[in-house]
């Protein structure tokens, strides 16, 4: 587990339930009261907190600041016990915890049945290499990731997938199929991935659909935090009436929209939209 060796322990239990809980600053609150005869304080590159481990009855517990401030009281209740500091990187702490929540979820939630055609992820390696070429290792957001053919289809033409997804029984499939990463994996509510996400180069969204009237609301919340977190984002959808939706809401963001036919795929990816910022 890489969060307990950055920490320099042998196990390592987070005091948040679930990784969509990092933003809760109730957390940091218990965190300032939290027992313990040791301490210890991680910082990264720019020594900004980014943890704060407690040592009691032969355990320790963290609470991470990825996306949370921490506060004086957090602070001094490690300069008041036996406290340590270590220091990293901000991406490899981020790593590392996204790896500690989808291992869990890995463990502990039952895998979905297996959803993939598959003929289709040579039909995505075709799109995605048609409209962008080779990557060259950058980050490219997948969102709202189910089982994650996506992410490794980038993982296969060179991309660095970030998934996301709130379904943790898709995710939990693929984890357990190796088509998502561990430490690539989030579970969160995609409506508010900006609270988790900075902002990225390219992002895709597969198969973004049913949009039909009682969710158009949902999905336009969804494709508009896609928008935002991404200069260049590519994404598919089974009926042209949902690619005419993802054009209107990209040019209501002052984005340039191209759509096109993929007549390969009749039903998930029959509409391809590029999606770029002005």
């Amino acid at each position: 587990m890489r969060a307990a060796e950055i920490l320099g322990v042998e196990a390592l239990r987070f005091i948040e339930p679930t990784f969509a809980d990092l933003t809760d600053r109730n957390f940091t609150s218990i965190l300032a009261e939290f027992p313990g005869d040791q301490g210890r304080l991680l910082i990264d590159e720019h020594e900004d907190p980014l943890a704060l481990a407690f040592h009691t009855d032969g355990v320790w517990t963290a609470g991470t600041f990825l996306y949370r401030k921490p506060s004086s009281a957090a602070i001094e209740r490690f300069e008041n016990v036996n406290g340590d500091i270590y220091q990293e990187k901000r991406a490899v702490w981020a790593s590392a915890v996204r790896e500690y929540y989808s291992l869990q979820i890995a463990h502990e939630i039952r895998p979905s049945v297996e959803d993939l055609n598959p003929v289709r992820k040579a039909i995505l390696e075709e799109v995605i290499s048609g409209t962008w070429g080779p990557g060259t290792g950058g980050t490219c957001l997948d969102f709202c990731c189910g089982s994650g053919v996506g992410s490794q289809v980038l993982r296969t033409l060179g991309y660095a997938p970030l998934s996301c997804d709130n379904d943790a029984s898709l995710l939990s499939l693929g984890l357990s199929t190796k088509r998502l990463m561990p430490e690539e994996t989030m579970c969160i509510d995609a409506t508010i991935a900006s609270e988790y996400l900075d902002p990225v180069p390219k992002g895709i969204g597969i198969m973004m659909g049913d949009i039909n009237p009682f969710m158009q609301d949902l999905w336009q919340q969804l494709v508009s935090e896609l928008f935002a977190l991404t200069d260049e984002t590519l994404i598919t959808v089974g009926k042209q009436s949902e690619a005419d939706l993802i054009r209107m809401w990209g040019e209501a963001m002052e984005r340039t929209v191209e759509v096109r036919e993929n007549p390969q795929d009749p039903t998930y990816d029959r509409w391809v939209c590029t999606v770029r910022s002005q």
